[in-house]
């Protein structure tokens, strides 16, 4: 309809011109070239009315032909991806992620939608798979605890359990494991949803992996771990949450003491390279295989899973929240081993400020 509406204005544009001016430029050129008779100018005129009339109506007519058959030629090329496009928005809605979007090639609008939501729905895959990845360790998480708790209390009505200290510390115990894993799970959501609360000052890195290595030194004597720190001479300024920063290489130290063994070592540096500060926590213990290295940030992925289950003694997340306060910071969390057996490194990575 558009193709057709320019075409008619043009046909009307120009035969109104042509009404208004041809003739009398017509007649003036046929008196200028000495055509005096009366007849002979109106057979002319006349001929010149009919020609350009005719003219004027052959191609109003083809040009007419010519626009629908142009445009029911794009209008068939666009609708057909968008009418895909719309039956594949339908069905991610319907909860299939799993959809052939269309090509549109020819367009590079068109080419880039596509592109877009094609990425969109694997997103939402990607999203689906990890809710269901995280009820179903949840639910795992929870088992071992809640079924602990039952026997002992079942046990203890029915008097097969005494009702001494050593049972209510051990009802406590998978209590307070039952309480770390809600506050973990409450930071988690809060911290992938940057809602984590934040106080940001001016600090020395070297003075929050000091505090955090001298309040977990208890805990790595207990178990026969050595733990050893070294730090830069010169000052590593950030701008940071220091409470939450201790919570970072807090997590990081909980992680490789539970990967440590007797006899073991690890260690904490803090220093500056170039335009960045470094906190890097490093075990001689279980180490991680490669295909684990960016999966040891999810929530509740281990890469030995028998072993929190056993020891109980962690929740899965505390590597998932360390990351996320540290990507808050502006910086990165790693982690690299040479495999498993040969110990662990996680890097902490943030911007350093300029000092002055």
């Amino acid at each position: 309809m558009a193709q057709a509406m320019v075409v008619a204005i043009g046909a009307i544009t120009l035969i109104a011109t042509a009404v208004l001016v041809a003739p009398g430029l017509f007649h003036n050129h046929l008196g200028a070239a000495g055509v005096d008779s009366p007849e002979v100018q109106m057979h002319a005129e006349e001929a010149f009315a009919s020609s350009f009339a005719i003219s004027v109506a052959v191609a109003t007519g083809v040009s007419l032909v010519a626009a629908g058959l142009v445009s029911w030629f794009l209008v068939r090329r666009v609708s057909r991806p968008v009418e895909e496009l719309a039956a594949a928005a339908r069905t991610v809605a319907a909860g299939h992620y799993e959809v052939s979007v269309p090509d549109a090639e020819f367009s590079s609008e068109l080419h880039e939608l596509s592109a877009s939501f094609g990425h969109m729905a694997h997103q939402l895959s990607e999203a689906d798979a990890a809710r269901i990845r995280l009820l179903a360790n949840l639910a795992h998480e929870l088992r071992t605890p809640l079924a602990t708790l039952e026997g002992f209390i079942d046990g203890m009505e029915d008097g097969i359990l005494p009702v001494d200290p050593l049972s209510w510390s051990t009802m406590r115990d998978q209590v307070d494991r039952l309480r770390r894993l809600s506050v973990d799970l409450r930071e988690t959501a809060a911290a992938e949803e940057h809602t984590l609360a934040m106080v940001y000052e001016r600090i020395d890195a070297r003075a929050v992996s000091a505090a955090v290595v001298f309040a977990a030194s208890p805990h790595y004597r207990t178990k026969g771990v050595e733990l050893r720190a070294t730090e830069s001479g010169d000052p590593c300024w950030i701008s940071g949450d220091k409470v939450r920063l201790q919570q970072v290489i807090a997590n990081l130290l909980d992680n490789a003491l539970r990967h440590t063994d007797a006899g073991g070592l690890v260690t904490v540096i803090t220093e500056r390279t170039g335009r960045d500060v470094i906190i890097q926590v490093t075990d001689d213990g279980d180490g991680i295989p490669s295909e684990h290295l960016t999966k040891v940030f999810e929530r509740f992925h281990r890469v030995d899973p028998s072993r929190g289950s056993v020891d109980g003694s962690g929740s899965g997340l505390g590597l998932t929240i360390a990351r996320a306060i540290v990507l808050e910071h502006g910086g990165e969390l790693t982690a690299s081993s040479a495999g498993k057996g040969l110990g662990a490194s996680f890097i902490v990575t943030i911007p350093a400020e300029i000092s002055g």
